[in-house]
């Protein structure tokens, strides 16, 4: 009896030292509705606020009632940050806190930059772009976008940035690897899912890009100039 009365007393664990969910009330029944609300949005927000990782929405509703919209709730926590220098931005399938953009360049004078990234080039830029649009695609099939083989060394930079990875085999001969983006590519651009990537189809509108020219390899003069560079630097 008194090791249970001390085990209910922290927390009761379980095997794998997580909380016992049995313990953790989500419905919150003895409170009336509006103090509720607020404390499922006082969860949600210090949740998302302690995670280094965006928060999905499995993970939230492990800590709300059954009855409870997430979504609502994030408006609710939306609509008091109003005015505040940071806000609940839906990226990569989560939410997580980020500042404004207009903080930027204090936070830079602050502290310095903490982006990993390494800068991308001009080349770079247009095939993660296209890898972004046209996934699974091989390195082959960007080279015939391109009119100019795609080298391994562009490849890997974009893969050691963390923005593209290995994605299912073709089904053409030699089954070559194609290529995909990853979550950390939604997170370098802020994107909640690849359903926020502009339309294509705007993007012709607004003469950013044209399809045409890209499944004829002339999507770009400058691409050439960046794509040599990319495999001078390899052969030094």
């Amino acid at each position: 009896m008194a090791e249970r009365a001390a085990r209910r007393r922290n927390g009761e664990r379980g095997g794998e030292g997580r909380p016992n969910d049995g313990l953790f009330d989500r419905e919150l029944d003895h409170l009336p509705a509006e103090a509720r609300w607020r404390e499922w949005m006082h969860r949600v927000e210090a949740t998302i606020f302690a995670a280094s990782e965006p928060v999905g929405r499995e993970t939230l509703a492990r800590i709300v009632g059954k009855s409870c919209s997430i979504d609502l709730l994030i408006d609710d926590i939306r609509e008091e940050l109003r005015g505040r220098p940071y806000d609940l931005v839906a990226v990569a399938g989560g939410w997580k806190h980020l500042t404004r953009p207009a903080y930027a360049d204090a936070i830079r004078a602050a502290v310095g930059s903490s982006e990993k990234a390494a800068a991308l080039t001009q080349a770079e830029v247009l095939v993660l772009m296209c890898i972004a649009y046209f996934q699974p695609i091989t390195r082959a099939e960007l080279s015939s976008f391109f009119g100019k083989e795609i080298s391994r060394d562009l490849i890997g930079q974009l893969r050691g940035a963390g923005l593209i990875a290995s994605g299912p085999r073709s089904p053409t001969p030699g089954a070559p690897y194609t290529y995909v983006t990853t979550k950390d590519f939604l997170l370098e651009f802020g994107l909640d899912t690849l359903r926020d990537l502009p339309d294509f189809e705007a993007l012709e509108d607004a003469g950013l890009l044209s399809k045409e020219k890209l499944l004829a390899g002339d999507i770009l003069p400058e691409f050439a100039g960046g794509q040599a560079d990319v495999d001078a630097n390899s052969e030094g």
